[in-house]
């Protein structure tokens, strides 16, 4: 039996036993996806609008990127406020998620003296403010 299936794997039988195989492959098919959650790929692929979400964040020491990180991973948008931190480490935050932003497709501007905005890609930033670009 085992032989027989492996020779109809590779069409090596000249039996005409493909009604048979056609249900076998529907029957085993149904098996498999009654255990196990099917999604749709496009589902999957489209934008979350309800979950889009804008988190703000005032870092204090440098493993505090980390969670901006994170939150730019789970699809929010993150206003980080530089105000608390000295220049060296704010420069190096801004470093790491200029990386980790750069790594998602998503995108940093700078809102104001010490605030940025960080978005992941699904996310547009539309307009400028003149007086920080001069």
């Amino acid at each position: 039996m085992a032989f027989e299936k492996l020779g109809n794997f590779f069409g090596i039988n000249d039996e005409d036993s493909y009604d048979d195989q056609d249900n076998n492959a529907e029957q085993s098919t149904n098996d498999y996806s009654g255990n196990e959650k099917v999604v749709s790929m496009n589902a999957a692929s489209e934008p979350r609008t309800a979950s889009s979400k804008i988190a703000i964040f005032q870092p204090r020491v440098y493993s505090d990127a980390k969670v901006v990180a994170k939150q730019l991973l789970n699809n929010k948008a993150v206003i980080v406020n530089f105000n608390n931190i000295n220049d060296e480490q704010s420069k190096r935050i801004v470093d790491f998620l200029t990386g980790s932003i750069y790594a998602l497709n998503g995108e940093i501007k700078r809102v104001g003296d010490k605030i940025f905005l960080c978005t992941p890609p699904k996310f547009e930033i539309d307009g400028s403010i003149p007086e920080l670009n001069e």
